[in-house]
């Protein structure tokens, strides 16, 4: 696949860029370059290759699930610059 001006213009029209025709250009340059190392990629024989979970061949250590003892509401409040009934005083979102 090769990405065209066409096709940049949709793509950041969808990411609400607004690019000059210079940067326009770059990414025109950019997107295809990632593309042909995709293509690269996808030629590369993995048949033999077995699928992995992690990089690093570690056991994983599990534990115990323990109850222990929580952090107490005023030791937690502590150090809040607002506070009210308990709770954290925060600025209203909505």
């Amino acid at each position: 696949m090769i990405i065209n001006l066409e096709m940049v213009g949709k793509i950041a029209a969808l990411a609400h860029l607004e690019l000059t025709d210079k940067e326009k250009q770059q990414l025109l340059k950019d997107l295809n370059n990632i593309l042909s190392y995709v293509k690269q990629l996808e030629e590369v024989d993995v048949s033999d290759v077995s699928e992995t979970s992690h990089a690093l061949d570690i056991p994983i250590r599990f534990r115990e699930d323990m109850i222990e003892e929580s952090l107490r509401t005023e030791d937690a409040l502590k150090n809040a610059p607002e506070k009210k009934n308990g709770y954290f005083k925060v600025p209203r979102v909505i």
